[in-house]
């Protein structure tokens, strides 16, 4: 009897654990940068897996059981064309998945790009994710991960956040009094925009953009230009088939990649469109396998 009330008590305990540790966390305790007062009709909707109006930015841990971190960490940026966020699907699933190899992960519910809100609506979601990165390398210990093995992954729109986050860390736009390095260590990115040319995403361009945005701004978010020797490794991972982030977004970032001879693997499924997350119904094969072994490969895991 006493046996039964300790697994009892002990599955109680984890449980209470598993549910304090996905709490989100706001971003930013001190006051939201490059914010206006946000108008009464702009409330946050949940919609199961679609978040929009999102106007406080959080930041939630799922964290790998005791005694099976890894000491890496990775944080998420859900995609959805800047105007709404997968929190579930290229969120919360992918978290988990990753918790299941040892990894610590994050996932960022980012400010989507919106006049109402900010003063500056294209510098908002880097803002933010530059906000994260600062977040968990500066509390690395707390959660457990070494500061030099945080990795970001990012899906679609998520993905031009995060290749976006990877090639323009020189300068920061939020307040970062102990100077901590915004660089990823290590970049994931699955069926990414990554271009703001005529290869691009239509809607996530506009939505960050603008209508008619100039050249110059359409220049400095089309990461593939961005580029340099000084760009963590990448894992790029996309289905040919893709008719929502044409293919050639992939393939631009890889050469660029290759041409300053930056670390870099990519896997293109033959099928499996556009949005699918953790696992592409049309194979057998999980990226989330190749992604294991190319993080154990550079020294990640």
């Amino acid at each position: 009897m006493k046996k039964a009330h300790g697994i009892l008590l002990a599955t109680i305990l984890m449980s209470t654990a598993a549910f304090a540790q996905i709490k989100p966390i706001p971003l930013y305790p001190n006051g939201i940068p490059n914010s206006k007062a946000t108008p009464a009709t702009y409330v946050e909707k949940n919609d199961k897996d679609w978040v929009t109006m999102v106007s406080v930015p959080t930041i939630t841990p799922y964290l790998p059981a005791h005694g099976y971190s890894s000491g890496t960490a990775v944080i998420i940026f859900p995609g959805g064309s800047y105007l709404g966020l997968s929190m579930d699907n290229e969120g919360a699933s992918i978290a988990k998945a990753f918790n299941k190899i040892g990894v610590a992960a994050f996932v960022v519910k980012y400010r989507l790009p919106s006049d109402d809100i900010m003063v500056d609506k294209t510098i908002g979601p880097l803002q933010d994710a530059q906000q994260a990165m600062i977040m968990i390398r500066g509390k690395a210990g707390t959660y457990g991960v070494k500061p030099d093995q945080i990795g970001i992954i990012g899906f679609s729109a998520g993905g031009h956040l995060a290749s976006t986050l990877g090639t323009h860390f020189d300068k920061v736009l939020v307040p970062n009094p102990d100077n901590i390095s915004v660089r990823p260590d290590f970049m994931l990115l699955l069926y990414p925009v990554i271009t703001m040319g005529s290869r691009t995403n239509a809607g996530s361009r506009e939505n960050l953009m603008g209508t008619n945005p100039p050249q110059t701004l359409i220049d400095e978010y089309s990461n593939e230009k961005q580029v340099d020797a000084n760009t963590p490794p990448t894992f790029l991972v996309q289905a040919a088939d893709d008719k929502v982030v044409p293919i050639q977004n992939s393939l631009m970032f890889f050469d660029a990649l290759l041409t300053f001879k930056v670390k870099a693997e990519m896997h293109i499924f033959q099928a499996g469109g556009h949005g699918f997350g953790l696992d592409n119904s049309t194979t057998k094969d999980k990226w989330i396998d190749w992604a294991k072994n190319w993080l154990e490969q550079n020294k990640f895991l």
